[in-house]
């Protein structure tokens, strides 16, 4: 574990509070997707019934927030292990010398 991950979870308190968070924005984001997938479903069937393609549209764009949802949950959390990573490679960097 990383120095500043350690400092972030001192208390078991603060360790379950944060992983009830993240459980928490996990669970909003399968939850956004799943109503995605059966409007979505419903819509294209009911294009498909009409003869036409128009349910394409909201897919793409629900699709795009769907997406930028999932980023912020699974990728720029800021406890995600991308998000570690890099503030660990950071402060590597910042206590290393300078090199040119």
């Amino acid at each position: 574990m990383s120095a500043y991950n350690h400092n972030l979870t001192d208390s078991s308190d603060e360790q379950l509070r944060m992983a009830r968070r993240r459980a928490r924005m996990k669970l909003g984001w399968y939850l956004h997707a799943s109503v995605y997938i059966l409007v979505n479903l419903g819509l294209t069937t009911l294009a498909a019934l009409q003869g036409r393609h128009w349910a394409v549209y909201p897919a793409v764009f629900w699709g795009l927030g769907l997406a930028m949802h999932g980023a912020t949950v699974w990728i720029s959390s800021p406890h995600s292990a991308l998000w570690a990573r890099m503030v660990d490679k950071e402060l590597r960097a910042m206590q290393s010398p300078n090199k040119k």
